[in-house]
């Protein structure tokens, strides 16, 4: 680590070399999703890269702080994941593939409703799988702006999506 600290980028495929196989093992045997655990590895070597300066061997093994940044991307996900489930659960990618194909064209529509702002934020929240603090950045606006366009757009999605459901089932 104290090589890939003063710039030699070679060291960082020889941590990778050496974290990648244990990290991944970690994130699946927690999350029991494979595409989801290669995901946050990949994010988890990225956000070394930017936080290299900020391990200090004193405070623990590399190891160590590499599991310690994987482990909260990791949460954060999950923790996006279950807010999506509750908020919209017909968007979880499980259930889209049960979904009918009358029922994903009828999604499709009510996102494209959206206003452009409101759209963007779902977009990049959802499908993207962002944090809000990068829809920000993304966006160029205050991560409060972020907060309510999603706010609203998601009531605007479950009002439009309700009636919809209802009118198509006749209640």
């Amino acid at each position: 680590m104290i090589a890939f600290q003063i710039g030699d980028s070679e060291a960082l495929a020889q941590l990778y070399d050496q974290l990648h196989e244990p990290l991944f093992c970690f994130l699946y045997r927690y999350t029991k999703d494979e595409q989801l655990s290669v995901d946050i590895v990949h994010d988890s070597f990225e956000v070394l890269q930017s936080k290299k300066f900020q391990y200090e061997q004193q405070r623990g093994t590399v190891k160590s702080f590499l599991f310690q940044i994987a482990y909260r991307l990791m949460i954060n996900k999950l923790k996006r994941r279950k807010r999506w489930q509750t908020l919209l659960p017909f968007l979880i990618p499980i259930q889209k593939k049960t979904l009918q194909t009358e029922d994903t064209l009828v999604i499709q529509q009510a996102i494209s409703n959206l206003p452009d702002k409101q759209r963007a934020v779902i977009l990049l929240a959802y499908y993207e799988d962002l944090p809000q603090e990068e829809i920000a950045l993304i966006l160029d606006v205050p991560i409060g702006t972020v907060k309510s366009r999603l706010h609203h757009a998601i009531k605007a999605l479950k009002a439009e999506l309700k009636e919809d459901f209802q009118h198509e089932r006749g209640i």
